[in-house]
């Protein structure tokens, strides 16, 4: 079972890059406007994705500019978020999106659904990416038709350390 799920993680990866490379590219440009001007980047992960913001916040390699985000967090026209969500059904992540996009504050999205018209989330955010996760990726090995593994954090972490190679590029190529 270890190598299908190698060979599924690296055709997830394969499919992330193949279509989300350019969102990926917009929304490092995006988070990196407040790094450049006065404002401050957050992180407003959700469920499990909450990994996420530990992790750029207390890794060995740290998220430059990024400030730890709690809903009484107030934010400016400055600063600049990303929400990431398992789903964009996420009350709470919609909720937050509604507010942003009320306040004209530019934000990025990252969720399991494809960007489409009914999913909102999509339509509020700025930029907008897609984890690609339909679904387990490996069936269950005693229960016919059902599948297991659904790698929402391995998705999210792969696509965060993409948006922070890109941003850092941006970041560091402004301070030369």
């Amino acid at each position: 079972m270890s190598k299908i799920l190698s060979t599924q993680m690296s055709g997830l990866f394969q499919r992330i890059i193949q279509t989300e490379e350019e969102a990926i590219e917009e929304t490092a440009r995006l988070l990196a406007q407040a790094s450049v001007g006065q404002g401050k980047v957050y992180f407003a992960c959700f469920g499990e994705l909450e990994a996420i913001e530990i992790h750029a916040l207390k890794g060995v390699e740290k998220f430059v500019n990024l400030a730890a985000w709690t809903p009484e967090t107030v934010v400016t026209e400055v600063d600049r978020v990303c929400i990431f969500t398992e789903s964009c059904h996420n009350e709470e992540a919609l909720q937050l999106a509604k507010k942003l996009f009320d306040e004209f504050i530019p934000f990025a999205v990252i969720s399991s659904e494809p960007q489409e018209p009914t999913n909102k989330l999509s339509e509020l955010a700025y930029t907008y990416i897609s984890m690609k996760i339909r679904g387990g990726l490996l069936p269950h090995p005693s229960n016919l038709g059902e599948r297991i593994v659904i790698p929402h954090l391995i998705a999210g972490l792969f696509i965060y350390e993409a948006i922070k190679l890109n941003y850092d590029e941006i970041i560091f190529d402004d301070e030369l």
